[in-house]
């Protein structure tokens, strides 16, 4: 039952449409995100991958936003994506501080895309566009969980 009424959910015109620029534009989303974690003194493993590699990974995660956000792919699906993502970051030698961090530069670089893009012009669209905040910031939580199971071989029965 929780599966069909997830996959019933609907993004507001608003939030439709700034999915639509971030997967869009998730490419220069994923420059920006590498940009910060060239930055960062706390992202030693990441500035150790090529930037290639940096910008791909970041492209996956924005690129698919609106598909995982949506409900469009399956929760079960999701969980074995981030489970998976962990088990292969503790096996490249990524601490869990340095995954949470990345993580949060990851969402941190869709907030200030979506305040650049300037279409938060009445409180409807505002209250639209947080709606969306709120589900990725929910989205963001829920990768980062099953990473951590992920990376530490826990089961979440």
């Amino acid at each position: 039952m929780e599966n069909n009424l997830q996959k019933q959910f609907f993004l507001s015109p608003v939030s439709r449409k700034l999915v639509e620029i971030i997967e869009k534009n998730a490419l220069d989303l994923a420059t920006a995100y590498l940009r910060e974690v060239k930055r960062h003194p706390k992202l030693k493993s990441y500035q150790g991958l090529a930037e290639e590699e940096v910008v791909k990974r970041a492209y996956v995660v924005y690129s698919q936003l609106g598909k995982w956000i949506s409900y469009e792919m399956e929760s079960e699906e999701l969980k074995n994506y981030w489970k998976e993502l962990g088990r292969q970051r503790r096996a490249e030698g990524f601490s869990l501080p340095e995954i949470f961090l990345s993580l949060c530069l990851e969402r941190m670089q869709l907030w200030l895309k979506i305040q650049s893009e300037g279409l938060l012009d009445s409180v409807l669209d505002l209250y639209q566009a947080l709606e969306l905040y709120n589900r990725i910031v929910n989205f963001f939580d829920r990768a980062l969980y099953y990473a951590i199971i992920g990376y530490c071989r826990y089961s979440d029965k």
